[in-house]
């Protein structure tokens, strides 16, 4: 339970081994307060609009987009949310060409941005590097 702690407690769904259980991406948004679920969902429709050839599952307790079957092969990029924002997170975002410096450096080569509200959001921003992050696993 303790891995779950920046969930919000209404998404905390947890069977009786102590595994969290999956959801769809739908659930797992309208769980969501309304501001955060606003954010969510408005990064969605970016991503959605951008990457029209990957697939968005839940994996690991949060939406993520990739291509192919396998969640987690090709990942490109998650949403995830904590109990004051939303990380809009891509896997190799370390490789981008982030001209705007938002991005910040975590794991591996992964990069992401906290969203604290929709006017964090920056649709063509995000969609330049939802299309080099795409471009990159077509390598």
């Amino acid at each position: 339970m303790d891995r779950l702690h920046h969930l919000p407690a209404r998404l905390a769904l947890i069977d009786r081994e102590g595994i969290m259980k999956t959801t769809s991406i739908n659930d797992y948004l309208t769980a969501l307060g309304i501001s955060l679920r606003e954010i969510a969902e408005t990064t969605r429709v970016v991503i959605d609009g951008t990457l029209a050839d990957a697939t968005g599952v839940m994996w690991h307790g949060h939406p993520v987009w990739g291509l192919g079957e396998a969640p987690g092969r090709r990942p490109i990029c998650l949403i995830k949310a904590y109990t004051s924002y939303v990380t809009f997170g891509l896997w190799r975002g370390q490789e981008i060409n982030d001209r705007s410096g938002r991005l910040t450096p975590s794991a591996r080569k992964m990069a992401s941005v906290r969203l604290l509200s929709t006017a964090d959001i920056d649709v063509p921003l995000f969609t330049d590097w939802l299309r080099q992050a795409r471009a990159l696993e077509g390598k």
